[in-house]
């Protein structure tokens, strides 16, 4: 029967669920048996790629144009009809084989994730997901109509990120307050979007057995394993301890530089040197954006170099900004032809070029991770997916300078770097900031009903882990600054990996400065693994130790601190 099974997604594309659903009824009632085990995982990996496929595609062409009411309507449509009912019939699997007792090789790890899957799985919840997309489809809506009038042209807010690199403090003022002003357009929209988020997992978790607990709830159904919420908030206390001080340095030193008294908001944003010295334009069309960055992939790892080459043969980059299309990037998966895609805004900024790196090492994983056999081994735990992106961000740093095949002169790369490295320590006390508001929140989902108590919260922890930046005068676009931390809407729970995986991803680095062909080769073999294996697992393969203490960020803050040092020499060249 599987023969006749479509080996494109485009033949698949018109399919009903009329058409797919027999498929799933073949492989509920043939027999599992040791000898057949292998043929019938690869039938069901077969099936569930399609699905995920149409799924993945659909999901961005609704991204690419926020506009497009047909893609929308295509979207929604393929979430009703064929998506929801597919992942009932995919529980129904799970259950078949965990009831076989079977376990094929390279099939522990995934079975002990399935388990909490069929742990969790409730038929009443899947339209509650549903709406949950459909929800965050919305948040993408409102975020990407944004725009302002500035120097002659309607502009989106991602688009006004070059212009704060203007020296003239006055002008960045005026540019930050303009497109504040507009984010607070739409507070009361997105504070309405947010309420429907909160009952909608309240009820998730509720109907899963959880009570009011849906961080528990969601701490399972991210497969949370190997750390529980207690060891969270232990690395929570460690950036506070080790991270804000260090934070704070750089913040003192920005001040000195820029004979201020205060650091205010709109002198942190994009390339901190462009304020004395000509800012740093790695770009002006994104052409060149992808064709540098090629170059600069080859020069990490010939390997590494040939897929980007891929993606760029094959049309699976979509880079520049425009009016209509969602925030933020991210790099997605089409498992039937084995091949990532890339979104992003990039609208000529130095950040641009980080996020090029940073979604290739996402790209990279999912080339490595499409050769094994099995979709349910393809799912690596999102921990070290991050590893695969942030890495590569420090990877491919050494090739940043024009000699290199990069952006810049010498001493332009050197200030890309510095200010990369810069926001790694930054980082750390902002996440802690989501983070920490996403365990206030779920712990007290009745005040977080109300948005009033959510700017409050997010108020109080801005204070204690960025005390360095000044927001008086602004306490609205402040505490509403939870409103533009799109995983709160999309993805919730779903930051504490970056920091986690920026500390792995600095080891990773710290190897490199040692032996970079051993640690690409290493970052390569964890990457190819998937999700075979444990999380601790997966780090030990990169070089790397899953631990978040405050010993081992303290080594990975020192590390940058003297490296920036370094770089601030090249720099003083100018």
């Amino acid at each position: 029967m599987f023969d006749s099974l479509p080996n494109t997604v485009t033949t698949f594309a018109d399919w009903t669920w009329e058409q797919i659903e027999p498929y799933y009824a073949e492989l509920e009632q043939r027999p599992l048996q040791p000898g057949a085990i292998h043929q019938w995982l690869l039938d069901w990996s077969a099936l569930t790629r399609l699905i995920f496929e149409r799924f993945s595609r659909l999901s961005v062409a609704k991204t690419v144009d926020t506009t497009d009411e047909a893609a929308e309507t295509a979207f929604n449509t393929y979430m009703d009809t064929v998506f929801m009912p597919s992942q009932a019939a995919e529980q129904t699997l799970r259950l078949k084989l965990l009831a076989s007792g079977l376990e094929p090789e390279g099939m522990a790890e995934p079975l002990r994730k399935m388990r909490a899957d069929v742990a969790i799985f409730r038929q009443e919840n899947l339209p509650l997901q549903v709406e949950e997309r459909k929800l965050d489809s919305e948040y993408d809506k409102i975020i990407g109509a944004q725009t302002v009038r500035w120097a002659g042209e309607e502009r989106t807010l991602t688009q006004l990120q070059p212009f704060f690199t203007t020296p003239d403090r006055a002008t960045r003022e005026q540019i930050w307050r303009l497109a504040s002003a507009r984010q607070l357009a739409d507070r009361e929209a997105i504070n309405a979007l947010w309420q429907k988020l909160l009952g909608n997992r309240r009820q998730q978790a509720h109907n899963a057995g959880f009570g009011d607990d849906y961080r528990a709830f969601r701490w399972q159904e991210l497969k949370r394993f190997d750390y529980t919420p207690e060891d969270n908030k232990r690395f929570l206390a460690a950036i506070a301890e080790i991270a804000v001080p260090a934070a704070n340095r750089i913040y003192a030193q920005k001040r000195q530089e820029l004979g201020v008294e205060q650091l205010r908001p709109w002198d942190v944003i994009n390339d901190y040197y462009g304020l004395f010295f000509p800012p740093l334009t790695p770009f002006t069309d994104v052409a060149d954006l992808d064709a540098k960055a090629a170059t600069m992939f080859q020069r990490v790892d010939p390997q590494l170099g040939d897929y980007f080459a891929t993606m760029r043969a094959e049309g699976l980059l979509d880079l520049p900004n425009r009016k209509g299309k969602a925030p933020g990037g991210y790099c997605t998966a089409f498992p039937v032809a084995k091949r990532p895609f890339i979104f992003m805004n990039a609208v000529g900024s130095a950040r641009d070029v980080n996020t090029m790196l940073h979604e290739a090492g996402h790209a990279f994983h999912v080339f490595e991770i499409s050769q094994l056999p099995y979709v349910p081994q393809m799912r690596p735990n999102m921990e070290f997916n991050e590893v695969a992106s942030m890495a590569m961000e420090l990877l491919a740093a050494p090739y940043l300078a024009a000699n290199e095949g990069g952006f810049y002169s010498e001493i332009g790369a050197a200030r890309h770097r510095i200010d990369h490295l810069q926001r790694l320590i930054l980082f750390w006390p902002y996440m802690a900031v989501v983070d920490s508001f996403q365990h206030w929140v779920y712990e007290n989902l009745d005040a977080a009903a109300d948005p009033a108590n959510c700017d409050a919260q997010w108020s109080e922890l801005w204070r204690r882990y960025i005390p360095g930046v000044d927001w008086s005068g602004y306490a609205d676009e402040m505490m509403t600054g939870w409103h533009r931390k799109q995983h709160l809407y999309s993805a919730p729970f779903y930051y504490i990996e970056y920091g986690m995986a920026q500390l792995g991803a600095v080891q990773v680095w710290a190897n490199a400065l040692q032996d970079q062909a051993g640690a690409v080769a290493n970052y390569r073999r964890a990457l190819a693994l998937g999700g075979t294996v444990t999380l601790p697992e997966l780090y030990q393969t990169a070089g790397a130790k899953f631990t978040f203490d405050a010993p081992t960020l303290q080594t990975a803050v020192d590390l940058i601190e003297r490296t920036v040092a370094e770089l601030m020499a090249v720099t003083s060249k100018q």
